[in-house]
């Protein structure tokens, strides 16, 4: 999940950041679209792992971009002086572990040959759109909120740099208490306590009350294994975020609403929620695995995404369920669309068409028209557009897409 709120580069590790990235660009205005692009919440989930962070970035083309941004990761040499200096002052493990990145810890790095914060020219940005500006907007986009997440969290920038946060402070805690024996006396021996006492009958004091629900729903921005035979990573960054989400709404409402669905409908929302509607690498690994867990077609699942889309649970209905609608609104739709001059439909069911033409209106349960289109001389619906409580703007929209 990308992050948002408070301007990127609040912190001075962030500002360092979002430095490194303005001394690299030679357009600004390609910086301004990218810092738009961020804010605008156009960019997707952001993928953290050593030496790089990987994301997809929206733009003016219905397919997004997939974006990477490169950073040199500290080899063991390295993270052995970073780790003997922040060890040596407990000030630094405790502002580590109070999410903060000290001054005096990156000076004293530094000074011991390790940089960890980028100098301009140290990122390196990649993008799969036609734009050759160096960065484009979309890895300007990617930086940008990167920087939101470097203010939130500086251990995403260790992460980047080659180490995970729960592997640093293990060593840190180990590095840690070997200096405090050998710095410090032992302790005189434990006096103990009585069998009797301790094995008495006691009162325990009463659990403390439940945490305060957090304003959003947590992000992932760890890096998943690739080993063989395991899910894609971009798919379980997918899965995790989903999973906080619906957490958060149930703690925040009581209720989830995604419990009331069907696995197949569950399926397509999932993929509905993803962007590019399977075109980009990711999406289609998530569309085969989503489609053969549900026993349907990549195909199917793309035409339902579309239904998703379209109209959400009822749209799927529409495609999936043909219905008798009552006497109404179906019985005045033919007079109307006569009257506007657009083509006669034939009427079947809670549908009106013409197959030649390849144009179709459906009616929901909901009293809305929603137009299909298919190949002419074919009946391979697809739904197409926005549906409509009248049908003469439905299907005029449809003629004119």
């Amino acid at each position: 999940m990308s992050a948002s709120g408070a301007k990127p580069g609040s912190s001075w590790w962030g500002s360092a950041w979002t430095e490194a990235l303005e001394a690299l660009s030679l357009d600004p205005a390609r910086l301004a679209r990218g810092r738009t692009y961020a804010s605008e919440g156009n960019v997707g989930a952001i993928s953290v792992a050593p030496g790089r962070i990987v994301t997809y970035v929206r733009g003016s083309r219905p397919r997004p971009y997939r974006t990477e941004i490169r950073l040199r990761a500290l080899d063991d040499e390295d993270w052995e002086r970073f780790l003997a200096t922040a060890a040596a002052n407990p000030a630094h493990i405790a502002a580590l572990l109070d999410k903060d990145m000290p001054h005096s810890l990156v000076d004293s790095a530094a000074e011991a040959g390790v940089d960890l914060l980028p100098a301009p020219g140290d990122l390196v940005p990649s993008c799969s759109c036609p734009d050759r500006g160096h960065p484009c907007k979309h890895a300007a986009a990617l930086c940008y909120e990167t920087a939101r997440l470097l203010d939130a969290d500086p251990f995403v920038l260790l992460l980047m740099r080659g180490r995970a946060e729960r592997d640093l402070l293990d060593d840190l805690a180990r590095r840690n208490a070997a200096l405090s024996v050998r710095e410090k006396p032992a302790p005189p021996p434990f006096p103990g306590v009585p069998a009797a006492a301790a094995l008495g009958p006691r009162t325990l004091p009463p659990l403390p009350g439940p945490l305060p629900v957090p304003p959003h729903p947590g992000h992932a921005c760890g890096a998943y294994p690739g080993t063989r035979g395991a899910p894609d990573p971009l798919t379980l960054d997918l899965l995790v975020t989903d999973a906080a989400a619906r957490a958060h709404t149930l703690l925040t409402s009581g209720t989830d609403p995604v419990a009331t669905l069907t696995p197949w409908q569950d399926a397509v929302r999932l993929a509905a929620a993803q962007p590019g509607s399977g075109l980009t690498a990711a999406t289609r690994t998530l569309y085969a695995a989503l489609a053969r867990a549900t026993g349907r077609t990549p195909t199917d699942l793309a035409r339902a995404v579309a239904a998703w889309q379209q109209g959400g649970p009822t749209g799927l209905s529409v495609l999936e369920t043909p219905w008798d609608p009552p006497a109404g609104p179906f019985d005045r739709a033919r007079p109307a669309l006569a009257a506007a001059g657009l083509p006669r439909l034939r009427p079947h069911r809670n549908r009106l068409g013409d197959a030649e033409r390849g144009i179709q209106l459906r009616l929901g349960q909901d009293d809305r028209w929603y137009p299909y289109e298919s190949d002419p001389g074919t009946d391979d619906w697809w739904p197409t557009g926005t549906p409509d409580r009248d049908p003469v703007d439905a299907l005029t929209a449809l003629l004119d897409t």
